[in-house]
């Protein structure tokens, strides 16, 4: 009998695109915080940046340096942006668990960065497999946990959500807008902030910032109107209920001091 519930359980996380997902989080011991970045280099980690091949890490875009994991565009390769951003993709993906990076903005853009770019980074959750991804696709069909810092004057929340080629639903509702703001608090200047995501498969996604909840919504699903989501589209089902975590460059130098998740039980 015993035998019997989890090949049916099987089949279902099959029907439901989960099996690469509960493969990887089986590796993981649950609740428990396990780091993603050993400090050291770039093991698990695999870049793809706008316009190159997966896993060329153009310019040395992403660099371990003092321990920390840095983002750059210093490598001789960014005399001026040219729209090529990046994202470092896990190994692995995941369904259920929570998120959690400290990360602090440095320095200057790189020139010809775009303006809503400025102190402007990312998470990527429930993203696509980056194999999948076309060599001058700007971003993955994800779910972003967009990272802003101040400018030392005007608000500006960071945990906002970002949608490339999805979209999620608020409340009951789907929300077509491509960014929704949190409700946190400006973080201006150099200083670490921490921030958390919760993730609960297809059902509710939090964003938190000091413990508190700053943004929640539901069913994080593909855009059909999105040229790169039609392509991932399978039997007409939407929902993302797993995928990759990725960071990103957005041509802003951003430092992230500590990565790491805990798996959840289902």
């Amino acid at each position: 009998m015993k035998r019997l519930i989890c090949l049916l359980a099987s089949a279902v996380l099959s029907v439901y695109g989960l099996n690469h997902a509960i493969a990887a989080e089986g590796d993981y011991p649950k609740g428990e915080w396990v780091q993603l970045f050993n400090g050291k280099d770039l093991t698990g980690w695999t870049p793809k940046i706008r316009y190159h091949e997966l896993g060329d890490n153009n310019g040395d875009t992403f660099r371990v340096r003092d321990g920390l994991l840095q983002v750059r565009y210093d490598g001789g390769k960014y005399e001026k942006f040219g729209e090529q951003f990046g994202h470092l993709f896990h190994k692995d993906s995941f369904s259920n668990y929570r998120f959690r990076v400290e990360y602090r903005f440095v320095g200057e853009q790189c020139a010809e960065g775009p303006g809503w770019a400025t102190r402007n980074s990312g998470v990527m959750i429930h993203g696509q497999d980056p194999k999948s991804i076309e060599k001058d696709q700007d971003f993955p069909a994800s779910i972003e946990v967009q990272l802003l810092g101040g400018n030392g004057k005007e608000k500006r929340t960071t945990s906002n959500l970002c949608t490339p080629s999805t979209n999620v639903e608020m409340k009951g509702k789907l929300q077509l807008q491509h960014c929704i703001n949190s409700t946190s608090k400006t973080y201006h200047g150099e200083d670490w902030v921490t921030a958390e995501i919760e993730v609960h498969n297809n059902e509710v996604i939090r964003h938190l910032l000091d413990g508190e909840v700053v943004l929640e919504y539901n069913k994080p699903q593909l855009d059909e109107r999105d040229s790169y989501a039609k392509k991932l589209i399978k039997d007409g089902n939407l929902m993302l209920t797993d995928g990759s975590i990725s960071l990103q460059s957005e041509s802003h130098p951003i430092d992230f001091r500590k990565v790491e998740i805990m798996v959840l039980e289902e």
